[in-house]
């Protein structure tokens, strides 16, 4: 068992006010708990991992290509590898979400990142 205390865990801030905090994880799968502020949006991106993104708090719209959905506290989306999108937060709250990785990634993604 490898347990991992909130507050010690890896922290990473790719904009102001948007922060992710790396849970436990491994090399198959890795969970990232995150805030957004009102108004944020990540950039358009894809990534190799399948990614399920569940809303803890507050809204969050995730975009693709071809479609968009807007997740409530505890709905859930499933992203297959490789899709482009963002998850934006276009509420007046701060959003709380986790992500689920498979295979498991590291922030290496957001900060080695090239736009």
């Amino acid at each position: 068992m490898k347990p991992v205390p909130f507050d010690e865990a890896e922290t990473y801030e790719p904009e102001d006010g948007w922060r992710r905090v790396s849970m436990a994880g491994s090399d198959q799968f890795s969970f990232e708990w995150f805030e957004k502020p009102p108004g944020h949006s990540s950039p358009m991106h894809d990534h190799e991992n399948e990614q399920v993104c569940l809303c803890l708090e507050g809204e969050l719209t995730v975009v693709t290509e071809e479609d968009s959905v807007t997740l409530q506290e505890n709905d859930s989306v499933l992203l297959e590898a490789n899709e482009t999108h963002r998850v934006e937060n276009d509420g007046e709250e701060l959003a709380v979400g986790l992500d689920v990785f498979a295979p498991g990634r590291d922030f290496d993604f957001w900060t080695d990142r090239e736009e």
